[in-house]
């Protein structure tokens, strides 16, 4: 259930097979309580695993937040969730960090959208 303390924000990986990150803004503090991500492409040879990070823990990824995206068994608009659970907070002017491990083939476009809680 959302609630009128809840905002969203959104970011965009371009390719899930190539190793990146990247990075969106976060413009109020909260806590991460869902990350929400739809893919654009599919993914070929191996899975590819997306990890995030805030600027509170910038080498720690966010607890409870991973997604895969399962080659051989995904599509154009699957739709991927994460809850997390701990290591989740931001603040005003911080950012979430997104990284894919860039281990599958086949351009995957993916698109995600992050719940925030106040």
């Amino acid at each position: 259930m959302r609630t009128l303390n809840d905002y969203f924000i959104t970011a965009s990986l371009d390719d899930a097979s190539t190793a990146s990150s990247t990075f969106v803004a976060v413009p109020d503090k909260g806590k991460i309580i869902k990350i929400i991500m739809v893919q654009d492409g599919a993914v070929a040879t191996a899975d590819a695993v997306f990890t995030f990070h805030t600027s509170e823990s910038p080498s720690t990824v966010v607890t409870g937040s991973g997604i895969t995206i399962t080659h051989g068994s995904d599509a154009i608009g699957d739709v991927s969730t994460s809850e997390p659970t701990a290591l989740n907070n931001v603040n005003d002017g911080d950012f979430i960090k997104i990284t894919t491990n860039g281990a599958s083939t086949g351009t995957c476009k993916c698109n995600f959208t992050f719940v925030i809680r106040r």
